[in-house]
This record gives C-alpha cells, structure tokens and sequence, in this order.
C-alpha cells in the first residue's frame, strides 16, 4: 500500500496531464521491467493511488510567494510501510524526479533545472507497522506482501527454471529471480534450497512452512 502524493501550483497541469503524470509515477515508482512476478506486481499496482494537490498558497521559506510566472515547483511524498522505506528510497527519490523531469520537457520548460536546483522536492514517508489500514483491519508489511503474493503462488511454483542462469532460483513468494551466490537469504526445505529477494520474502515462506529463524 502506498500512497503517492504530488503538490502543484494551480494551474500548471490540465486534467489530461494529471492523468498522465499519475500514470507516469506509479511507472516510475514501481518500474517497468519485471522484478517480481508479472501478477504480483499488477497486485503491488493496485495498491498503489496517486493524489494530486494544487494549493491555493505556496510559500517558500524566504517567506515570499511561489512566482506563477517562473518555472514551476513540485513536491512529492510517498508514504510507505516503514519496513520498505529505506530500501525504496533512493530509488523514488530518483525516479519520481526523471518522471517530474519528463513532464516538463514536455511542457517546453527546462527539465534539468530539476536536478539543479530545489525545484522538486521528495519525501518518503515511512508509515509505523500496525497504522495503515485495509479492509477494516490493520495492515502491517507482512500482511501486505501476503496480500499481493497468496493468490498467484501456485503460479510462481510453476515459472520456468531451466533457463535461469546457473546458481540463481526464483523467490518462491514473489517470484523474482534471486543469485543464491550473493545473498544470505537462503532457506532450506525439505531437501529444497530456496533464495529470497528480502527479509520479508523470506519470514513469510519460514512461517508458512514452519521453518523457525535465527534471532
């Protein structure tokens, strides 16, 4: 579950362009290749909303009004799990810029400015375990993985593996392809070595199969 959030000056985008750089967030956010699994990022997708705020005062720090008339401001807050925060940081911070970027070459204003001056502002929010919320309940990182991953794991067991590049495996609770020779996140099941891509991965199959971890 993760909440995208853009702040804009009026006026700078028409209804079609919202639209567009919803899109074009959640493409950045969430990338175009394929990590995981194709489903459960179509899940991880579906959980992911995009609101766009147009503030009726901008004030900037020296106190003085945002210029309608100079380049536009932006800034974004992405609220996250904060089990995902700090590993998914780096990444939203330079995607969702290239994504402001695009839009404004687009608008024949100078995307680079972006990257060259506190144009665009990005901040990734993590939200404490236990306080985001879905279908009446609480909702921890755990519960959220299972959410996107339960429903398409018969379909992860049957990915193809003769093509995988020797010593690597598919996750066997996301489906992302994982090099057993540069990670620790190794399990091993009834004779059956496993990889995982995290932690999480990794607890949710132990707990499933009643695999006990080291602290």
């Amino acid at each position: 579950m993760i909440l995208i959030e853009l702040f804009a000056p009026a006026g700078i985008l028409d209804p079609a362009r919202h639209h567009q750089l919803g899109k074009r967030l959640i493409d950045a956010l969430m990338g175009t290749e394929v990590a995981h699994a194709p489903a459960v990022m179509d899940s991880a997708r579906a959980l992911t909303q995009v609101l766009i705020h147009e503030p009726t005062a901008w004030i900037t720090g020296d106190r003085h009004p945002v210029d309608t008339a100079q380049p536009p401001r932006y800034l974004i807050r992405v609220s996250a799990p904060a089990a995902w925060r700090k590993e998914m940081s780096a990444h939203a911070i330079e995607r969702l810029t290239q994504a402001l970027a695009e839009t404004e070459a687009e608008a024949g204003r100078d995307p680079d400015r972006l990257l060259e001056q506190p144009h665009a502002l990005v901040h990734v929010v993590g939200i404490a375990e236990g306080s985001l919320g879905m279908c009446g309940r609480p909702m921890g990182s755990l519960d959220l993985i299972q959410h996107m991953t339960a429903p398409h794991r018969d379909a992860i067991a049957r990915i193809p593996t003769v093509d995988l590049p020797p010593g690597t495996v598919v996750d066997p609770v996301c489906g992302m392809t994982v090099d057993l020779h540069s990670t620790d996140l190794i399990l091993e099941v009834d004779g059956i070595r496993y990889g995982f891509c995290n932690g999480q991965c990794r607890r949710i199959f132990a707990d499933e199969h009643g695999v006990a971890l080291n602290a």
